[in-house]
């Protein structure tokens, strides 16, 4: 069987990151998936997440600046040292490396391996450009998350595949999907967002449509702070239902009339399409989003966009009477076509053709 071994800037989840999505759906392999280190340093046994894949929590290291070059390989050398302790253990001679943040490329030289891939699924203006140029040109395979992404790996490695974010296209698409008995009490039109709700999320259309439209009932679903729970509140026909499991998303969904989406300040000039977009096209509802200025519209034919609040307002008016039979099928249309089970075929058969697999 196939080895793997990934390296994740993000933790196993129980509602899955992309990188799960995808490395959930690859055949006949087995993977060492490697987290950040717990908060606080505490130590984490390993999970078994999938029959093929094992969980371990990287140990903590002083954080150092890498200006200060000994003391920061130093750490590196004690992560790789884990690592290839970890391997050894499950007889892991040369895996193929899953990287997954540029920081990781000061491993290479420390682990052993049969290849190397960067998914990059985010712009990493936070680290320095030379981390992220090194690991470009040191991977055999690119999969990048947007064209925005691929543009800017591009000077460093040819072989640079788009690979866009997904769906659970099944999950969202049952037949047996019933909405939570509280939402069902909610009253229509019911415009829903699923995502986490911060400071970072621009909710200028949201307060502007809530206080124009106070008949229409906005649901949000998602984790929220609460700074963001004290502003959304002052508004009655804006309901919190806080996260909720993965599984019942498309319970929730199947309650509302229009989903809807809004700006993230930290996200800005960002083409990567977030999964809850290809989400909102499995319900085959109408579905209204928020761009940037001089942001390009991926999907004029099935979205709603807007540039400014009153603009917002107008695409809801206009989602709302959308005749159901329009364009509901080619939302779904959408959304079948951008299936994790589809994406991880085609990262299949890249690796295959670079007889990385």
């Amino acid at each position: 069987m196939k080895q793997l071994v990934c390296l994740s800037y993000r933790p196993w989840r129980g509602v899955p990151t992309r990188t799960q999505q995808l490395l959930t759906r690859l055949k006949d392999v087995r993977i060492l998936f490697f987290e950040p280190p717990a908060r606080g340093g505490a130590s984490r046994p390993p999970r078994q997440a999938r029959p093929n894949i094992l969980v371990y929590t990287l140990p903590q290291v002083m954080e150092v600046d890498p200006s200060h070059r000994f003391f920061f390989q130093g750490g590196q050398r004690r992560l790789a040292k884990y690592i290839r302790s970890i391997l050894e253990e499950h007889r892991f001679r040369e895996p193929l490396l899953w990287l997954t943040d540029p920081e990781q490329v000061h491993l290479l030289e420390y682990l052993p391996q049969s290849g190397v891939v960067y998914d990059c699924d985010r712009e990493w203006d936070n680290v320095p450009l030379r981390w992220e140029s090194d690991l470009a040109l040191a991977a055999d395979v690119i999969f990048a998350a947007s064209p925005g992404l691929v543009h800017r790996l591009s000077p460093c490695n040819d072989n640079i595949a788009l690979i866009p974010n997904g769906v659970n296209h099944v999950m969202f698409t049952r037949s047996d999907l019933e909405p939570p008995l509280p939402l069902r009490r909610l009253r229509h039109p019911i415009f829903c967002r699923v995502g986490s709700l911060s400071s970072r999320v621009d909710f200028t259309p949201l307060f502007h449509a809530a206080s124009a439209r106070p008949e229409w009932t906005f649901l949000l679903i998602g984790r929220c702070s609460a700074k963001a729970e004290r502003t959304l509140s002052a508004f009655p026909n804006i309901r919190l239902m806080g996260p909720v499991p993965s599984v019942e998303v498309p319970d929730c969904l199947a309650a509302c009339d229009v989903c809807f989406d809004l700006l993230r300040l930290d996200r800005m000039g960002s083409d990567i399409l977030s999964p809850q977009l290809y989400e909102y096209f499995s319900t085959g509802k109408p579905v209204v989003t928020m761009l940037a200025p001089n942001q390009v519209e991926e999907f004029p034919d099935v979205v709603y966009a807007a540039y400014s609040a009153p603009g917002f307002l107008r695409c809801c008016d206009q989602a709302v009477q959308e005749d159901p039979n329009w364009v509901s099928r080619r939302r779904k249309e959408y959304s079948a076509a951008a299936s994790w089970a589809l994406r991880a075929q085609e990262i299949d058969r890249i690796l295959e053709t670079a007889a990385l697999f």
